[in-house]
Order: C-alpha cells, then sequence, then structure tokens
C-alpha cells in the first residue's frame, strides 16, 4: 500500500510538473534541426496568426522566433497556452508553484520523473485510473501521515519495496508479439 500509494504520488506530480514544463523553451542543444521539422508523418507549421490575441501576447516572447520553432513545439506551446487560458487563477496559481518546483529540482530527479510519467501513459487505462485514485486517498491522508508513510517507505530495502508492489498491483499484461 506503501509503495503503491508513493508510486501514485510521484507519477501524478510528474504528470502535473510535464504540463506546467510546457511553457518553457528547449535547451538549445536538444533543439532539433530543420530536418526533424520536415519528417514526414510531423506535425503541421503552426501559423502565428491561426492563434487568438490572447495566446499571442502569452507567447510573445516566442513570436520573433516562431516560424524557426519545430512544428512539433509550435503546437505544444499553442496547446499549452490555450490550457493556461482556461484555467482558473487558482489553477494558474497552483501550475505556477508546481513549475518552480519543477524547475528547483536537480537535473536527475527531472529525468526520473520523466521516465515514471512514460511508465504510466504505457499502463492500461483501469491501472492508470487505481493509480489516481490512491494517489488522491494519499493526498487526503493528515500531513502527518504521509509524512509517516513517507518515512516508512525510505527505510525499506529495495525487496521489501518490490515486495510491496507485487502485493497491491496486479502484474502488467506482457505484450507477445507472435
Amino acid at each position: 500500500m506503501i509503495r503503491a500509494t508513493f508510486i501514485c504520488a510521484t507519477l501524478l506530480l510528474a504528470a502535473a510538473s510535464a504540463v506546467a514544463q510546457m511553457p518553457a523553451a528547449p535547451p538549445e542543444s536538444s533543439a532539433p534541426g530543420p530536418e526533424a521539422a520536415a519528417a514526414p508523418g510531423s506535425a503541421p507549421p503552426r501559423a502565428w496568426s491561426s492563434m487568438s490575441p490572447q495566446q499571442q501576447q502569452l507567447l510573445q516572447n516566442y513570436q520573433g522566433k516562431w516560424d524557426s520553432l519545430p512544428p512539433e513545439r509550435q503546437q505544444a506551446l499553442a496547446k499549452g497556452s490555450q490550457r493556461w487560458l482556461s484555467m482558473t487563477p487558482q489553477q494558474q496559481t497552483g501550475a505556477q508553484q508546481r513549475f518552480t518546483q519543477w524547475r528547483a529540482m536537480p537535473q536527475d530527479q527531472r529525468q526520473q520523473l520523466r521516465q515514471r510519467w512514460q511508465q504510466f501513459k504505457t499502463m492500461p487505462p483501469e491501472q492508470q485510473q487505481r493509480v489516481r485514485e490512491s494517489f488522491n486517498r494519499f493526498r487526503q491522508m493528515p500531513p502527518e501521515r504521509r509524512m509517516e508513510l513517507r518515512r516508512q517507505w525510505r527505510q525499506m530495502s529495495p525487496q521489501q519495496r518490490h515486495s510491496v508492489i507485487q502485493q497491491r498491483s496486479p502484474p502488467l499484461p506482457r505484450h507477445n508479439p507472435h
């Protein structure tokens, strides 16, 4: 139970972090070159003029370089800006706080959360729902109880953690290509 709850919390934090990360500019070294923009099956370029004035204002720092951004990045920024504009002020405040937390994390921790998010996305929908429910139960616990569960988790050996996971989670279906 402790392991499943901890995994849920970590995965959903990663999800929130990934959403909050959307408007950030990509590192220059990881930006795909022009050949990536022309790859078959890639997203079509998004015209600056196709966005609402509110989106353009929100993304004004990108206006001068918009046409040089890869189409996937244009689409992600447009989608992220629309999501931001649809949020309530409270949701925007929460997103800003999560983004600040995300940026303060060491790079290796962010990478680990990205990997866990990818694992979560590959789970069957029923299992994703169980993870979300477990995370919500964890969030509703008093802070003292959450701290105690985290303490217990940190004190477990990897074998104990694995055992807890196996007890609380049904096995993932194996993919058989034949």
